[in-house]
């Protein structure tokens, strides 16, 4: 390892599990809802996937504050003996006045982002995030994270704000991030490495709920 850069460093981006919401068919965005009792048993599986995969060593965990994420967060906190620091930059994009209602609602008065500025679409939505938005409360986080010597690192959030995440790994400016879009399902882990010598920042995996197959 050359003098003053960590060995490879890995994250792992976890999505929550299911949460109310889902169930109830409202808009997620910063409504703040928990996880049903079928994610909670997924959260669980996650953490018992993850426990496979991470080297040995610290981990850092870092999560959305809000309490889906929170509490996936918690599950792979108490299997990996570690405790989290949560933030609102992890927060899924926040739908403004949509929050919470019933996702017929926002379906029917979603305007759809134009090709030529996806970024700076709010949706037509009062109090909604852009994109742009999200990226730059994302972005800066990422690069914060993984200048850190911390060679594991778990980051558990939300679908659209995983695509951010990834984008900032990529060094996608955030100017070019408004078609960027991974979709991937609740309780998905990602992985990324950055390897020790050519720093080359790879997505070895993008979204795999394999974990799940047996339940």
């Amino acid at each position: 390892m050359r003098e003053g850069l960590a060995a490879v460093k890995e994250i792992f981006v976890v999505t929550h599990t299911e949460a109310t919401h889902h169930l109830e068919n409202k808009v997620g965005g910063w409504y703040d809802s928990d996880l049903t009792d079928r994610g909670l048993r997924e959260a669980d599986t996650v953490a018992e996937r993850l426990a496979t995969m991470i080297r040995p060593g610290d981990v850092e965990i870092y999560s959305s504050d809000l309490r889906r994420a929170s509490q996936t967060a918690a599950a792979i906190a108490k299997r990996l003996a570690q405790t989290t620091r949560e933030t609102s930059a992890l927060r899924e994009i926040n739908y403004g006045v949509a929050g919470g209602k019933p996702q017929e609602w926002l379906d029917s008065r979603y305007a759809p982002a134009p090709d030529d500025n996806r970024l700076d679409h709010d949706c037509g939505i009062e109090g909604a995030e852009t994109r742009r938005d999200v990226a730059k409360r994302v972005f800066p986080f990422v690069d914060e994270i993984v200048g850190r010597r911390c060679e594991t690192q778990i980051i558990v959030t939300h679908g659209l704000t995983l695509s951010m995440v990834v984008a900032a790994w990529m060094k996608i400016p955030i100017d070019a991030a408004g078609f960027v879009s991974f979709p991937v399902k609740s309780g998905s882990i990602t992985r990324l490495r950055q390897d020790d010598f050519f720093r080359n920042r790879a997505v070895l995996s993008v979204g795999d709920v394999a974990h799940f197959s047996g339940i």
